[in-house]
């Protein structure tokens, strides 16, 4: 689904530069800035810090003078503003909102969308004085962060992480999910748990543990404690090293 983050009348360049990463982060790339206090804002110093490393985001984003502009391919607009406004949108949480939307709501809801939109855009306003009413007039939605009510006014680029987050957490698969810092741990196959199975039994042989006359159960029941530990790759040359150890040990106490 199409997500576009749109920054109105932004007076701090840093704050356009955390919001470029605040996206990134959350796997959107998608950034325009409707009349920005700066107009190379994208270039400033101060932007490229705050980035820190979404430097493709900022080249990327585009910058227009009117609101209309900055809509073009979006179906579906959620503003975000602490304040309800009269006669506005239903206010809600993001995670509510977002719970519904992707639901698909059917003709004559409290939005009136008919179903998943195509594009959706979250409004942001300045940093000065917050969003306009007839900014907000325009939106299906009002999205209110669930902040202390005695202290709610979120930094523009932190208000951009939250609402990024959840996003992607509704999304779910869309998003691509969670993806591992690196690729997982390789399991050993049979051949290499029986492998060393065999040679950790001559190391029990070896050092007077396992009487090969009379062994019991001793290695069916480790071979199903290992299988039960779904060792790694990693894990069999660990015990293969220690097998090794202890048949050096025993040929040395028995010289």
């Amino acid at each position: 689904m199409r997500t576009r983050f749109i920054l109105i009348q932004t007076s701090h360049a840093g704050n356009v530069g955390g919001t470029a990463r605040a996206m990134k982060v959350m796997g959107f790339d998608d950034l325009v800035l409707v009349a920005p206090r700066w107009a190379n804002v994208l270039r400033r110093e101060e932007t490229i810090q705050r980035a820190s490393g979404a430097n493709d985001v900022l080249a990327k984003a585009r910058i227009v003078d009117t609101l209309d502009e900055a809509l073009d391919g979006v179906d579906h607009l959620c503003a975000t503003a602490m304040t309800p406004r009269d006669f506005g949108p239903p206010t809600r949480s993001p995670r509510e909102h977002f719970r519904q939307l992707l639901a698909g709501a059917s003709e004559g809801t409290a939005d009136g969308a008919p179903g998943r939109p195509g594009g959706v855009a979250f409004l942001f306003g300045s940093e000065r004085f917050g969003m306009r009413n007839e900014d907000v007039y325009r939106c299906h939605a009002c999205l209110s962060i669930p902040t202390d009510p005695s202290f709610g006014s979120l930094n523009l680029a932190a208000a951009v992480q939250l609402i990024a987050y959840d996003w992607r957490l509704a999304l779910g698969p869309m998003a691509g999910g969670v993806a591992p810092a690196s690729a997982g741990p390789r399991l050993a196959d049979a051949a290499s748990v029986a492998g060393m199975l065999e040679h950790l039994e001559r190391a029990l042989v070896a050092i007077d543990f396992l009487d090969p006359m009379a062994p019991k159960k001793l290695m069916p029941r480790l071979n199903q404690m290992f299988n039960r530990a779904a060792l790694q790759e990693e894990e069999i040359h660990i015990l293969r090293g220690v097998a090794k150890a202890m048949l050096e040990t025993a040929a040395r106490s028995k010289r």
